[in-house]
């Protein structure tokens, strides 16, 4: 790039700490940082043109993991580590909120809902036998029973009449989050260039010289966030997972509201003001989906509407408004990746599709081990 004296000493001059992707770590690593280290130079680089990724795509869930989710995950993992990875979730949304306020993100407290298939029956009865252990388990963090069950009052067709409901959870408007994530990181101070890849870098004895698609420069810190991205720049073990999403035109006297999984959380839909949002169907095509790609596939959008009609909207005639995908970070381990790579590079990655819930807390935990 032709870059002027000016550019060069107002963006890219004494650069302290540089985040690599805008997204809700990034950003919420880039206020942590200002608010500890007021005087530092923040910059973060960005490759699109909004932030990409899962940020401004995913469904706008405000959750902590359903009962067979978490069935699930102590299959592989301690309850220690399961109720720490909760802790987590609940602690990261309660940072969000009061980092943005309630009102900024648009966060409604409407429940979440989980519904079996009538063919799921072996797993509705094993979710329905432990749920009083679970319960009992999560009793300490939410000082009540999480899991209640509740008939099926929004007339779903082909599912289980009984569903499993978290009063706790909610859900947000994921693009008024990052509207408001992006305004407060500028009227802080933060500096944020998009459009620039980060093709390499060099850890040094004094800061880390940075190779970008479109400029070289020095910063003493280098921070990832990139999340489903990773695996292009660092070596920890990220997989891209790819979430297809779409949703409807405006339903007339739309009487779904919640946030709702289905098929132990692979699908997920939610209401947004009177449109259906549905995603998932990745366990369709597990490797077909482990993808950097933002495209849609036939398999999947064909499945999402087969169970608009068949399941959520059976009784309603719906139109499809939009579809669009994201890209999540996962891996063998639940637990995200928040570490010291090298004497000034760090990261937090591999947030395992639960980005609005646990994406404020590792932005500051990553400012925690720089301190």
């Amino acid at each position: 790039m032709n870059l002027s004296y000016w550019e060069i000493k107002s963006w890219l001059t004494n650069i302290d700490y540089t985040i690599v992707g805008s997204g809700i770590v990034g950003l919420n690593c880039a206020l942590q940082l200002k608010q500890r280290f007021p005087k530092a130079n923040v910059l973060v680089l960005e490759k699109g043109m909004l932030p990409q990724g899962a940020s401004t795509k995913n469904a706008g869930f405000a959750c902590f993991g359903s009962l067979s989710e978490i069935l699930d995950d102590l299959k592989t993992h301690s309850e220690e580590v399961v109720i720490n990875l909760i802790k987590k979730r609940l602690n990261g949304l309660l940072l969000l909120r009061q980092t943005l306020s309630d009102q900024a993100i648009y966060y409604q407290q409407l429940g979440g809902y989980e519904l079996f298939t009538k063919e799921d029956t072996e797993l509705f009865d094993i979710c329905l036998s432990k749920r009083g252990s679970i319960n009992k388990l999560l009793k300490p963090i939410f000082k009540e029973d999480t899991f209640q069950l509740k008939e099926n009052k929004f007339n779903f067709k082909n599912i289980q009449e009984t569903y499993v409901f978290n009063k706790f959870e909610g859900q947000i408007d994921t693009g008024k989050m990052m509207e408001a994530l992006l305004q407060k990181a500028q009227s802080k101070g933060v500096k944020i260039l998009n459009n620039i890849l980060v093709e390499s870098y060099v850890d040094q004895s004094n800061g880390v010289q940075v190779k970008t698609n479109r400029l070289e420069f020095e910063t003493k810190n280098l921070i990832f966030t990139t999340n489903g991205f990773a695996s292009q720049h660092i070596s920890e073990e990220v997989k891209p997972a790819r979430a297809q999403v779409l949703i409807t035109k405006p339903i007339k006297n739309l009487h779904i509201k919640g946030t709702f999984h289905l098929d132990r959380g692979y699908y997920y839909f939610r209401n947004i003001e009177d449109r259906i949002l549905f995603g998932g169907g990745r366990n369709l095509d597990f490797k077909g989906e482990e993808t950097t790609e933002f495209d849609q596939t036939e398999l999947i959008q064909n499945k999402l509407k087969e169970l608009l009609k068949t399941v959520i909207l059976p009784d309603t005639v719906f139109e499809i408004d939009y579809n669009w995908s994201g890209i999540m970070g996962v891996g063998a381990s639940k637990k995200p990746i928040v570490k010291q790579l090298s004497n000034h590079v760090y990261c937090g990655v591999r947030l395992g599709g639960m980005g609005v819930a646990i994406g404020s807390l590792i932005g500051r935990e990553i400012v925690d081990l720089i301190e």
